[in-house]
């Protein structure tokens, strides 16, 4: 069974940087793309930032030129750098993983559990 695990999270002050990490673990065969969502409390789950096992990657334009994502494909994990950040930033970032688990079947989404950022004074 595969799973993703998340860390990094935590309270940061306003103009702080944190870093995430994503860990994929189990019966892997292949991960196409990793990507990290963040959801505020009221508001609807939106992608931050994506990375595929080429290494092309998107950012969502609030935050752009505040984030890095990147990932190890030998360590099977990503991790999102992120700085300068708001109140606003303030929700709990979730990973997803495309990936497949045999030659034969198809791909799948997998979600994390989840970790909060908090950003306040």
């Amino acid at each position: 069974q595969v799973q993703l695990v998340e860390s990094g999270g935590g309270l940061v002050q306003p103009g702080g940087s944190l870093t995430l990490s994503c860990a994929a673990s189990g019966s892997i065969f292949s991960i196409w793309g990793m990507a990290w969502y963040r959801q505020a409390p009221g508001k609807q789950r939106e992608l931050v930032a994506g990375i595929t096992s080429r290494g092309s990657t998107n950012y969502a334009d609030s935050m752009k030129g505040r984030c890095t994502i990147s990932g190890d494909n030998a360590k099977n994990t990503a991790y999102l750098q992120m700085y300068s950040l708001k109140p606003e930033d303030t929700a709990v970032y979730y990973c997803k993983a495309i990936l497949t688990d045999s030659a034969t079947e198809p791909s799948y989404d997998l979600w994390g559990q989840g970790t909060q950022v908090s950003v306040s004074i």
